[in-house]
């Protein structure tokens, strides 16, 4: 299986060009199995100010054009995630599309960030655990801040989960935070880890980058800085085949 993280910076304040940007990466990944991109890319997770007046829905143009770029591109596609408006509310919302481009699963992050961001008060946290049989393995997504709850991932590899997809906009200076967990959650859960963080400045803040995949030994098998790998997003793919439970150094232990 083929892997490709796209690390990526906004185009501050020009959403139709920061898509057309995420396109174009995407049709760089040609070839790969799985692509995925960080957290609410197409306008920056620090541009509160445009959270509700550049919320979409199901119909939007995001998803619209990446569902296309998927069917194309003959691939997953984890579309990391952008605020959508569902029934009166605001969500960050993630979901997983097929090579026939075709919708899979719909994540609405559990864990919002409030320290230092207006997430809390402008979203509303979703309330389920998603995971998702594919060819590929079965899948489990998460975002960003969820990476500092354990218990979300336990739930996920009860469901059956194999591989986790994290998009994120993780900023500095917690760096060596994001580093760590992403290890810790794919060890202790004995699960491949696929993350895509933002990188760059967005409202004068700067994002880590790092995004990388981890094997179930907690070791990185690819990984990038805290430059943006546009121009070659095949930097960070690498070949990984989970099947069943027989990658697993050691049965998961269930508790309770």
């Amino acid at each position: 299986m083929k892997v490709a993280s796209i690390q990526m910076s906004v185009v501050e304040g020009d959403k139709t060009a920061t898509i057309d940007k995420a396109i174009e990466n995407i049709q760089r990944c040609e070839g790969n199995d799985l692509v995925i991109l960080p957290e609410i890319w197409n306008i920056g997770f620090m541009s509160f100010d445009r959270y509700l007046s550049e919320a979409e829905d199901s119909t939007g143009q995001t998803l619209k054009r990446l569902r296309a770029a998927a069917k194309e591109a003959g691939l997953y596609l984890h579309t990391g995630s952008f605020v959508e408006e569902k029934n009166g509310k605001y969500y960050n919302s993630s979901y997983l599309i097929s090579p026939n481009g075709e919708v899979l699963a719909n994540y609405l992050k559990v864990h919002l960030f409030g320290y230092n961001s207006k997430e809390t008060q402008l979203l509303s946290p979703g309330d389920s655990i998603v995971t998702v049989g594919t060819p590929l393995g079965k899948i489990g997504l998460a975002t960003c801040y969820d990476l500092r709850f354990p218990e979300l991932f336990r739930r996920m590899v009860e469901q059956g989960a194999e591989i986790f997809l994290v998009c994120s906009a993780w900023p500095y200076p917690r760096l060596e935070h994001w580093l760590m967990l992403n290890r810790v959650r794919a060890l202790e859960n004995q699960c491949f880890l696929v993350s895509a963080n933002s990188v760059g400045l967005n409202q004068g803040i700067q994002f880590v980058g790092h995004s990388m995949i981890t094997d179930p030994w907690g070791t990185v098998l690819a990984g990038a800085g805290d430059k943006k790998l546009s121009s070659n997003p095949k930097l960070t793919w690498v070949s990984c085949k989970p099947h069943g439970n027989s990658f697993r150094p050691w049965p998961i232990v269930k508790i309770g």
